[in-house]
């Protein structure tokens, strides 16, 4: 039983060495338990089911440590929880709180929030907003409505209060625009929830809480009731802890309040709520908000409950003296001014005894080590671990790192639903919706394991035809429709496969620009189940999916939503990121992973807080986005950055685990960290010798040996490969004649290896030289034999046809249209100046080849041309960068020269280009001029000013360097060395098959020591 003989409220503290759930449970045991009842006349209000869950588990092992056998476990209410009406209902019975308006659904409420935030903003004049927009501003405002609802504020408090309208002066005007958008809509949201006869769910607590705590003070119950773990400092919920704390039977145990800080420190924490002065400041401004113990203040506060009142939770007599890493961990979160007492504090009080510090270069080694130090635990037998960390990322790696020695670790928190299998296919599907069939969005959903996932032959065949189709669709995005993508089909030879496909995507298509938002679910589950059967719907994830489509679509179908089918992947994943799907058991039993709110009552004998970096540990503090912060104080409701104390409690908390090891990364996939505040403490505290003392080396050190199960390989040389003389007869192709002589091994990769690049789905249209020249090259060499049928065909408006036929991406085509038919039409004008001169368009894109030393050299001319002297000209026509002169001196710009020597040697076709000597080269290319774009460039020295090659020197430079290179790598055996030639500005397509990272600055370095 409870100690009667105790005057005033029954409230204890556990120290967080302790360990919260164990300590309590060992100490409920002796003090309720009945002869033949057990604990099942106690009644524990705890804060959360996850807490529930942890004391459950609490006292299972606790009866098998003192070996009782079977307990009768109390009976455990969330006071937290959405359903607690029903719970305080049953359990307290009888309450009579049938009177009490029934809870609004919280979908429901959004829902119906975005409606009037439409209407709202329409009777202001403000701007209509769009679908996800005004369902994100719909769920801010909901979060607020609670927000001020548990604090007791009423909307009209906004306009009444004397501190707010002074704080709106000094405000600028959008805040006060959202304050009367924000007003008048929980003005009318108000009005319907009173003609439903329904009420927030916040509201229903707060009448629950008082309605319990008149019916217990009036008529205390006959069984015991103790609230444990409970720190919210919601004024009716504190109510409602301050009469349980007076029943007879009655008691309220806190987690770790700090009885050994000193009144100077506890008061240096602010009013916390206790202000004398009547209508004066509820939360000063020098409230330490964000200390740890800020939050118990305010909590002891509104309960009416002075520190000196509260009893430590062990009993009197079995007390252990304090212990010295109590003491640090009260000296560590001091506020400022009691900070001062650092400098007297010898070695035995800073030192955090069984406590480690480690420090990993990235999250990626922050993982592993982690993941390491929980396999080296797990070989001591009972000892039990948990993971600690806000950062979700981190938290995942770990528990991949851990399936390696196949250890499922128990992570609590879960998975956003939008990361899940189910999700994931489900949320490209609504991308696909909105924004069409993207051959990435595509692509990603065919490919999805859930799609033909049920029979193991109809998946390998369907993913033989969605390879090939994907290599189809590799490059910039082709124009959107289905004609395109029937295109790629056809050209990778799938057409059957895909007719199944476009049945898939086809309900998909050609949707509303504004679209019901129940009517969009229904067919995107129609889609789900069309991709993948009934395993959209299994599985933990498939069943939470399940659940929130048709609550959604339900409540969306009552409520009338529309949403811009654009914005309805956006919609859709964001709520799905609200949703965890948890696993179900089954994990390792003595491994879990926790976030923050999971862990407050967690216990074990190991405990690795990971990711103690700022912006992680503790989280930035979200500003409201539609109240000022110094409206909120106004009001009397903590700011946001109450949280950050929040999260030092929950550091606090796990730092009275027998060990403890602190660690964060240096850098994270976003770049360097900075180390959270709450670590700086900690070496501030400890000190330079003892922060040395207290680090953890070896897990770190062991890192770079995990994976390496024999030495460390040599260092990679330059490639420089030598095939067989066999493998070396290959044709040279005009274009790669200079990487030839400039970087062979890049000749070597594509001419030898048949190696080509692969282009990544919706590659950037406009950093890909080759779309805009496989582009114009058709318009030239289309209107150019158009011509011979139409003449005086113009250019100018054939090419805008083209690019109408070509069906090209909509956003290439307006960037780029406009440039090069404004060049076009600058080569129509010289094509018909030249024409005066006699000068005649013999070919285009036409084909030639030559042999020379037994190889043959193959080539394809843009334009070719008669001059007035019987001579040719060659055309090369450039949307990228001209070749310099100097560089075509230098042999890396050979490309005209060799199709000179081809025209010379009469390869062309004889019936368009006789044999006759080529006299002119020009590049024509679309580059910008200061008259417009378009300009006519030569690879020839003309004048004496400039530099490179004459006329004259010109073909025999091409024939030496072409006799060179057949000389020295296709009929020799000289290596086909990788980056040969520095200064060659070649592509960069083989860099990572040459492995050029791993010796070229060994290179480099040994050149300049030489």
């Amino acid at each position: 039983m409870a100690e009667p003989s105790t005057p005033g409220p029954l409230v204890y503290s556990i120290a967080a060495h302790r360990g919260f759930a164990d300590a309590l449970v060992a100490g409920l045991v002796p003090r309720y338990r009945e002869e033949r009842f057990g604990l099942a006349r106690l009644t524990l209000l705890v804060p959360s089911t996850r807490a529930a869950r942890t004391l459950s588990e609490a006292f299972i092992r606790h009866a098998g440590e003192t070996g009782e056998g079977g307990l009768l476990m109390p009976r455990m209410i969330a006071v937290g929880d959405l359903d607690l009406d029903e719970k305080l209902g049953a359990a307290l019975d009888p309450l009579g709180a049938g009177d009490i308006p029934p809870a609004c659904d919280p979908m429901t409420r959004w829902l119906t929030l975005d409606r009037l935030i439409a209407e709202a903003r329409a009777e202001e004049g403000m701007t209509p907003l769009p679908g996800r927009a005004r369902l994100n501003l719909a769920r801010e405002m909901a979060q607020t409505m609670d927000r001020l609802l548990v604090e007791e504020k009423d909307v009209a408090d906004l306009w009444k209060s004397e501190a707010v309208l002074d704080q709106l002066g000094n405000l600028a005007s959008h805040w006060e625009r959202s304050i009367r958008l924000f007003s008048l809509v929980y003005a009318r949201w108000q009005f319907e929830l009173s003609g439903r006869g329904q009420v927030d769910a916040a509201t229903r607590r707060n009448l629950l809480f008082d309605r319990a705590a008149k019916r217990w003070r009036d008529t205390p119950p006959p069984h015991p009731v103790v609230a444990v773990g409970v720190t919210s400092a919601a004024p009716a919920l504190a109510r409602l802890l301050r009469v349980i704390a007076g029943l007879p039977q009655g008691a309220v145990v806190l987690p770790d309040l700090d009885l050994a800080m000193d009144d100077a420190a506890w008061a240096e924490l602010g009013l916390a709520g206790a202000s004398d002065t009547p209508g004066g400041p509820v939360f000063g401004a020098g409230d330490a908000l964000t200390h740890p113990q800020y939050h118990l203040k305010l909590l002891l506060h509104r309960m009416g409950v002075n520190r000196a009142e509260v009893q430590p939770w062990h009993r009197r007599g079995a007390a252990a003296a304090e212990p010295a890493r109590a003491r640090a961990i009260s000296s560590l979160f001091l506020p400022p001014e009691a900070s001062r007492a650092w400098i007297d504090l010898g070695p035995e009080r800073r030192r955090l005894a069984g406590v480690r510090l480690m420090e990993s270069a990235t999250i990626e080694e922050e993982a592993q080590a982690i993941a390491l130090l929980v396999r080296e635990a797990l070989e001591q037998p009972e000892k039990r671990i948990a993971v600690i960390s806000a950062d979700r990322g981190l938290a995942r790696r770990v528990a991949q790192h851990l399936e390696r020695w196949n250890i499922v670790a128990d992570d609590s928190a879960g998975r956003p639903l939008a990361l899940t299998p189910a999700g994931r296919l489900f949320g490209l599907l609504a991308e696909i919706a909105a924004d069409g069939p993207a051959p990435a969005s595509l692509i990603a959903a065919f490919a999805h394991p859930l799609v033909r996932g049920w029979d193991g032959g109809a998946r390998a065949d369907w993913l033989r035809g969605l390879r090939a189709f994907d290599r189809a669709l590799r490059g910039p995005d082709p124009a959107p429709g289905m004609a395109s993508l029937r295109a790629a089909a056809a050209k990778a030879e799938v057409a059957p496969w895909w007719n199944e496909a476009e049945t898939l995507i086809a309900p998909l298509a050609d949707w509303p620009a504004q679209i019901p938002l129940a009517e969009a679910l229904s067919r995107l589950a129609d889609a789900a189940e069309a991709f993948a059967r009934s395993a959209i719907w299994e599985r933990d994830d498939g069943r939470a999916l399940g659940i929130m489509v048709q609550e959604l679509r339900d409540q969306a179908s009552a409520a009338g939503t529309l949403v811009e089918t654009a914005d309805l992947g956006g919609v859709l994943r964001d709520c799905m990121e609200a949703i965890a799907v948890r696993p179900g058991y089954g994990g390792h039993p003595r491994v879990a992973i926790y976030g923050l709110l999971e862990a407050r009552m967690a216990r074990a004998d190991l405990v690795i807080c990971g990711g103690l970096n700022e912006g992680s540990w503790p989280q930035p503090p979200g500003a409201d986005a539609l109240l000022a912060p110094a409206i909120l104080r106004a009001l009397g409701v903590p700011g946001a950055e109450f949280r950050i104390g929040l999260a030092a409690h929950d550091l606090a908390g796990a730092l009275g685990a027998p060990e403890v090891v602190l660690s964060r990364a240096r850098r994270d996939a976003e770049g360097p960290t900075l180390p959270s505040r709450f670590l700086l403490r900690v070496e501030a505290l400890l000190g330079d010798d003892l922060d040395k003392e207290h680090r953890e080396r070896a897990i770190p050190a062991l890192l770079p040996l995990l994976d390496r199960v024999r030495p460390p390989a040599p260092e990679y040389p330059r490639p420089a490969p030598d095939p067989a003389p066999d493998k070396r007869d290959v044709p040279i192709r005009v274009t790669a004649l200079d990487r030839l002589l400039g970087d062979p091994y890049q000749f070597y990769a594509q001419a030898i290896l048949d190696l080509k690049r692969l282009d990544p789905l919706s590659a950037d249209p406009f950093s890909d030289p080759a779309l805009r020249g496989t582009l114009v090259h058709d318009i030239l060499d289309s209107w150019s034999k158009a011509r011979a049928a139409q003449p005086g065909l113009a250019l100018a408006p054939f090419a805008a046809e083209h690019f109408a036929a070509a069906r090209v991406h909509p956003l290439f085509r307006a960037l780029w249209q406009p440039r090069l038919i404004a060049a076009l039409e600058r080569f129509e004008q010289w094509i018909a100046e030249d024409a005066d001169k006699g000068e005649v368009v013999l070919a285009s894109e036409v084909a030639g080849e030559m042999r020379v030393d037994g190889v043959r050299v193959l080539g394809r001319a843009d334009r070719i041309d008669r001059l007035a002297d019987g001579s040719l000209r060659i055309i090369d026509y450039k949307t990228g960068r001209v070749p310099s002169k100097a560089e075509v001196k230098a042999g890396y710009a050979l490309q005209l020269g060799l199709l000179g020597l081809i025209a010379h040697d009469g390869g062309f076709a004889k019936e368009s280009v006789p044999a006759a000597p080529a006299t002119a080269f020009e590049y024509w290319s679309f580059g910008k001029e200061d008259e417009g774009f378009g300009k006519r460039m030569s690879p020839m020295k003309l004048s004496e000013r400039q530099s490179g090659l004459t006329p004259d020197e010109f073909l025999p430079h091409h024939s030496a360097k072409l006799h060179e290179a057949i000389a020295r790598f296709i009929k020799g055996r000289e290596p086909f060395t990788a980056r040969a030639n520095p200064d060659y500005k070649g592509y960069t397509d083989y860099d990572q098959l040459m492995r050029l990272e791993e010796w070229i600055v060994r290179l480099h370095d040994a050149e300049q020591g030489a």
